[in-house]
């Protein structure tokens, strides 16, 4: 299969559903005539012309209602936040109509749409534009919330993403777009909720997203140089949650890390070490154990940034606490 990148295989995913269903459009912020912030969506503008690449203004509460309004008349919007910090200028939008529409209209209006772009820290953009948002939003049930850490399912999971009558948020990480794997030329979809187990191990279970996850790797192959063998699970999706793939792991290792780009408290970590102890208690031979980002806004030093995120030294220190 050929290699390609993760901005690539975002690109292919929204070009190959705009192929598939001409109620597909893109809105955002530079998509159009810059190609993208990040090149998601260059050559788009020149192949689909711009009543269905539309550049907007700096305006995100605006171009996110508009979404949200063409959605509910039946058309599939894809809106590209810059960053994802900045969907908290629109989060009445997404809070108060795209979460709740499909409920408050008693089913009479679907909103399928997809809201996407980077989350999490980047390369020094500082405390403002470096929040992982999937706590915030993992609270409000009526979103999906999906975050890929590779090519193959950041293509797979867009285009269902995409396909789905139901609000998701796509995560993606800056510090990724340029991360190479393998993905088919033939057309494929990944779905929605199903975590996937992507190391094999006996000796504890790292659970894990996004960018973390494969942080989480590095990690877990330092971890086997020493014969400790760490169980990966990428979660893939936040909600749904597949917490019945982290509970057989479990079942397995009977140790549990969970490693999270959030923060400490009241994070999504929070959330699957309570699920874990709930249904698989009697299987954990040891608490639950988290590594997140540490409790402060992200600093604009290159060096305390390193320090701020979870890191493979982190994730050593953590895994042997837990094992021993």
């Amino acid at each position: 299969m050929p290699q390609i990148d993760i901005r690539e295989a975002l690109r292919q995913a929204i070009d190959e559903e705009m192929s598939r269903d001409e109620k597909v459009f893109i809105l955002g912020e530079e998509v159009a005539e810059y190609n993208g912030a990040y090149k998601v969506t260059k050559g788009l503008l020149d192949k689909w012309g711009p009543k269905r690449v539309l550049d907007t203004p700096i305006s995100e509460l605006g171009f996110a209602g508009m979404g949200i309004g063409a959605a509910m008349t039946g058309l599939r919007p894809i809106v590209e936040f810059m960053s994802f910090n900045f969907s908290f200028v629109a989060a009445d939008q997404i809070i108060s109509n795209a979460a709740k529409m499909y409920y408050m209209s008693g089913s009479r209006y679907s909103v399928p749409i997809v809201f996407r772009g980077p989350n999490g820290a980047a390369a020094q953009v500082s405390s403002q534009h470096s929040h992982c948002v999937e706590a915030l939003y993992g609270n409000l049930p009526g979103l999906l919330i999906v975050a890929p850490s590779n090519p193959y399912d950041a293509k797979g999971l867009l285009k269902s993403s995409i396909r789905s009558n139901n609000p998701v948020l796509f995560l993606e990480s800056e510090l990724d777009y340029g991360m190479k794997g393998e993905v088919p030329e033939e057309e494929y979809t990944v779905p929605i909720g199903k975590a996937k187990v992507v190391r094999e191990g006996k000796d504890f279970t790292i659970v894990s997203w996004s960018r973390m996850l494969n942080v989480s790797l590095k990690a877990a192959e330092q971890l086997a140089e020493e014969g400790i063998e760490a169980e990966v699970i990428d979660l893939r999706t936040i909600r749904p949650l597949d917490i019945d793939t982290v509970i057989e792991s479990i079942r397995k290792t009977h140790r549990c890390l969970i490693v999270e780009e959030g923060h400490y408290f009241a994070g999504i970590a929070s959330e699957i070490a309570f699920e874990i102890q709930s249904a698989a208690f009697d299987e954990l031979d040891a608490p639950v154990e988290r590594v997140t980002q540490k409790e402060t806004p992200m600093p604009y030093s290159k060096v305390l940034e390193a320090e701020t995120v979870p890191n493979p030294k982190r994730i050593l220190e953590s895994a042997k606490k837990l094992i021993r």
